[in-house]
C-alpha cells in the first residue's frame, strides 16, 4: 500500500472518530438542556474526558495525528483529517467549550 493510500485510511479513520466525538458532546449538551440526565450521559462525559487524557499525554495531539505524519511531509492543520483547515486549527478550543458547557448544564440538572 503506497503512503497517499494509508494517509487516506488513517484520515478517514480520524474523521469518523472526530464525529462521533462531536456527536457525544453534542448529546452530553442536549441531555443538559432537556434534563435527561441519566447512566449514559455520565458515559459520554467520561469517553470524552478520557479522550482529552489521550490527548494531553500525546503532547496534545490525537495519536492519528502522528500516525498520519508518517505518510506525508504536509503539516497543515487538517494534513490527517477530513475538516477545514480553520475548523482543524481551533477544534480542541470550539469542542472543549462546548463540552464544558454540556457539563456545566448537567451539573446545573442534578444540582438543582
Amino acid at each position: 500500500m503506497q503512503n497517499n493510500q494509508k494517509l487516506l485510511l488513517v484520515k478517514l479513520a480520524h474523521t469518523i472518530i472526530w464525529a462521533f466525538f462531536v456527536c457525544v458532546i453534542g448529546y452530553v449538551v442536549y441531555a443538559g438542556i432537556y434534563n435527561r440526565i441519566d447512566a449514559t450521559v455520565w458515559v459520554a462525559i467520561g469517553v470524552v474526558i478520557l479522550e482529552g487524557v489521550v490527548i494531553l499525554m500525546n503532547d496534545g495531539k490525537c495519536p492519528l495525528t502522528n500516525i498520519g505524519a508518517r505518510y506525508t511531509t504536509d503539516r497543515n492543520d487538517a494534513f490527517d483529517i477530513f475538516l477545514p483547515n480553520w475548523l482543524a486549527k481551533h477544534n480542541k478550543l470550539i469542542f472543549t467549550s462546548i463540552f464544558a458547557v454540556g457539563v456545566v448544564l448537567v451539573l446545573f440538572r442534578i444540582l438543582k
